[in-house]
């Protein structure tokens, strides 16, 4: 039988485009900790000694950005020092006008994805490079991963520090590589001592691909970290998830694509389908999603969004980690 062959990467926590995620979504926990209707939506970009922290903030919170920002980067494995730069004003009036009346704070497309090839509901080749990566631990790398069918046909692993974790390894031999085994290619590059933002930079959003579905599944485009989930690139995202998951259990299919659209200021989405796929039977397709409530304040409510949950998500991919939408 000839399989599609597949491949998924993912990147560590201590990985640049990583460390601004997270110190992105840790200011998003800070601000709801404090004022649950918090409106955020903060870009960093850190690199070479400096962190760049931009953009706007309407809460009752007055968060410590570089305190934050400095544990989060800890945190990831680095004890060098960073400058901390904090340019951050308030939520566009115009903007907060169309939100304040429950609409969108976004126009855009958000797909949701469920497959029944694991357990965590996601692409096979994504949870394996997700579980290289949880093995490094914190530091800066990245895994890939590819597959034809279930078989490892190439893993590739690129680790910066000194010996790779013990944990690491193991998982490797579980899956039957060890050194000497041409499948798997490590530190390709040669020797890695020398990376984080001491080496390169990173920006919040920049891992959309590795944050979704891989590169097997395609997204509506826009990032989720630094944002609260009046942004409906974020919670409608969330949302399609979870449409995507409950549809694929009740009419147990082998996957299911869920796709929502939305106009800035208005509450209700303007497109909201579902494509359901079987091994023995036609594709069915929804043409109007029913039973959910699918405006922002609807998702909100539902999937709890108001609380400080999101560095976490910022750590290894949004989807299949046991977060709410994925249950």
């Amino acid at each position: 039988m000839t399989h599609k062959i597949k491949t998924a990467e993912s990147v560590a926590i201590g990985h640049p485009d990583k460390v601004c995620d997270q110190i992105s979504d840790a200011i998003l926990d800070a601000c709801l900790k404090v004022d649950p209707n918090s409106r955020v939506a903060i870009e960093t970009m850190g690199g070479h000694g400096c962190v760049h922290i931009i953009g706007e903030i309407t809460s009752h919170a007055n968060p410590n950005y570089a305190l934050i920002a400095k544990k989060v980067y800890k945190d990831c494995g680095y004890k060098d020092k960073v400058k901390i730069f904090v340019n951050v004003v308030k939520q566009s009036p115009q903007i907060k006008a169309g939100v304040d009346t429950g609409g969108a704070g976004d126009q855009g497309i958000m797909i949701g994805y469920a497959c029944d090839e694991t357990k965590e509901m996601i692409p096979l080749e994504v949870l394996m490079s997700r579980q290289l990566i949880k093995a490094m631990g914190a530091c800066d790398g990245k895994s890939q991963v590819t597959l034809n069918g279930k078989k490892i046909e190439k893993i590739i692993t690129s680790f910066c520090g000194g010996n790779y974790p013990k944990k690491l390894i193991d998982l490797l031999a579980k899956w039957g590589i060890k050194d000497g085994d041409k499948r798997w290619l490590k530190n390709p590059a040669g020797k890695w001592t020398i990376g984080g933002f001491m080496a390169d930079t990173g920006l919040t959003g920049r891992k959309l691909i590795v944050d979704n579905y891989g590169p097997n599944i395609s997204i509506g485009g826009g990032s989720f970290s630094g944002k609260d989930a009046t942004k409906v690139d974020r919670s409608a995202a969330y949302m399609a998830r979870k449409v995507a998951v409950d549809l694929l259990k009740k009419y147990k299919a082998q996957k299911v694509f869920v796709k929502l659209a939305y106009a800035i200021g208005v509450a209700k989405p303007v497109m909201a389908t579902a494509e359901l796929y079987f091994k023995n039977k036609p594709t069915k397709f929804i043409s109007h999603i029913e039973g959910y409530d699918l405006t922002p304040a609807g998702i909100i409510k539902y999937l709890d969004l108001q609380k400080p949950i999101f560095r976490e998500t910022a750590k290894y991919g949004h989807f299949g980690n046991g977060f709410k939408w994925d249950i």
